[in-house]
């Protein structure tokens, strides 16, 4: 009847969304860049690999970045330990009696003071800034976060709308043909999944994303705090010369200041790791094709991305291409012509697709013809609305109202599909993937960087001042040891 062909046009086009599109299965492409690093895993043979979060030898590699902080951390350890023995050894008075800096120590009092007050003041500084970038570090890292789950919850909308689509024409068409409309039904189900997929993402990982951004920053806030307590506790116990208090404050810093050695070692790790991110999204956002994230990133070959889409213009272009052809029949029958103006739109229903070889989509390209979806409204004045089709033909009224049913619910199918169309190019070329990429890498990776370097920046700074403050502190304990002093003084009291 009026709709010829039926059932070429939307079978199809299921077939080639739901198999392709939405296939849990993707194309890997593209040669991953590779990194040299040592990798601990592997006795220190370089690691050659790419950006691969699942491969534990990456990891591996990356988090080794930080070994010198590590290194330090550990030598600084076992200085401690030194230290404890030479403090037992010391007790001997005529061991301090005759060691050989006992003399200069003696003649430098207010020098050694100086550079007790000095070296305090500038880890207090270090510790400020310390605590202000390891906020303005969770800060960028939160707003980097937001918008990478920001684009997950475009992706679901962006599902859920074809989805929607994708139920209302198996609503319209369960009437004329259910096996297609099972179809859909089917298709629409599996869109829901890859929707409740996100959101079960979104849920899981977004909690697990937020203990693990707020896990270095309160040990940061928790070490860098206490340590900034310490040290103002270590300069009142040296000014009011109680060295019991000071030496436990003394051995409280030695073991902050090895912690701290460890985070700026684990800072320089997540700084090259930012590095590591920033690089790989760079590389996907202008060479999607010779990535190290194609392996990661959900998206299709363009070859293939490219053929199916074309697939689908070629179909519904020689659909609506048949719906002209038989409006042209009916036109000739009823003696209408282009000549015509009035019932000149009748003659030409609008076909968005170009011809031959591309069959790209340019939905302003027939400003002169009606859309599919108001076809109804244009055969509605030639549609018998009567049972006596032999009294309808000779008032010109071809169209049975069962036919004019079946020309609504498939030209408004076709319509649905068409409005949908530019979303399932944008899922099939993967473009709200890389729209997203393309806004992480213009807006928020450079201040993510920058913001990594300067706590590393800052941490380094804080425990290479704690190294030299600690080193004078106990130099002073030595120096003051069995010597009588006035609160306040820096200067020992005369013996009578």
């Amino acid at each position: 009847m009026f709709i010829s062909n039926n059932g070429v046009l939307v079978p199809f086009v299921v077939f080639l969304v739901s198999t392709s599109v939405f296939s849990p299965t993707w194309v890997v492409f593209g040669e991953q860049s590779s990194f040299k690093r040592p990798d601990p895993l592997r006795h220190l043979k370089s690691y050659n690999g790419g950006y691969d979060l699942k491969n534990k030898h990456y990891w591996a590699s990356a988090a080794f970045t930080g070994v010198h902080g590590y290194v330090i951390a550990g030598v600084w350890l076992i200085c401690g330990l030194v230290f404890m023995i030479c403090i037992a050894f010391l007790k001997n008075s005529s061991i301090r009696s005759t060691c050989p800096i006992k003399d200069f120590l003696d003649r430098h009092f207010i020098s050694i003071f100086m550079l007790a007050l000095l070296f305090t003041i500038l880890a207090i500084v270090a510790s400020s800034l310390a605590l202000v970038e390891n906020q303005r570090s969770m800060k960028t890292t939160d707003k980097l976060k937001g918008a990478i789950l920001s684009q997950a919850q475009n992706a679901r909308r962006t599902i859920r709308k074809v989805t929607n689509a994708m139920r209302h024409m198996q609503y319209l068409l369960l009437p004329y043909d259910p096996a297609l409309a099972m179809s859909f039904n089917l298709t629409s189900r599996q869109l829901g999944k890859d929707s409740q997929n996100i959101q079960l993402f979104l849920d899981k990982n977004g909690r697990t994303i937020d203990r693990v951004l707020q896990t270095p920053y309160v040990v940061h806030l928790v070490v860098v705090a206490v340590n900034l307590v310490l040290l103002v506790s270590a300069l009142v116990l040296l000014l009011l010369h109680w060295y019991p208090g000071l030496v436990v404050a003394i051995f409280l810093c030695w073991i902050l200041t090895t912690l701290i050695w460890v985070l700026t070692g684990f800072d320089f790790f997540l700084h090259n790791f930012a590095k590591d991110t920033c690089s790989a999204l760079k590389d996907f956002q202008e060479n999607s094709h010779n990535s190290s994230l194609s392996s990661i990133l959900p998206c299709l070959d363009p070859e293939r991305s490219e053929k199916l889409m074309g697939q689908i213009g070629y179909t519904i272009h020689s659909f609506i291409n048949q719906l002209n052809s038989k409006v042209t029949e009916i036109a000739n029958s009823l003696g209408i012509d282009e000549q015509n103006d009035d019932l000149v739109g009748l003659l030409r229903i609008c076909n968005p697709f170009s011809g031959p070889p591309n069959y790209s989509y340019m939905p302003s390209s027939c400003s002169d013809a009606i859309p599919v979806g108001k076809l109804p409204e244009a055969i509605s004045g030639i549609t018998c609305y009567l049972n006596d089709m032999e009294t309808c033909r000779k008032s010109g009224k071809l169209i049975s109202r069962a036919s004019y049913n079946m020309a609504w619910a498939y030209s408004h199918c076709v319509q649905d599909f068409l409005d949908i169309y530019p979303t399932l190019l944008s899922l099939s070329e993967c473009s709200f993937v890389k729209d997203g990429i393309s806004d992480v890498v213009s807006q928020h990776c450079r201040p993510f960087k920058t913001a990594l370097r300067l706590l590393w920046a800052s941490m380094l700074s804080l425990a290479i001042v704690m190294v030299f403050l600690i080193t004078v502190l106990v130099t002073k304990v030595f120096q003051d040891r069995g010597r009588s002093f006035t609160k306040f003084a820096i200067t020992p009291c005369l013996p009578p």
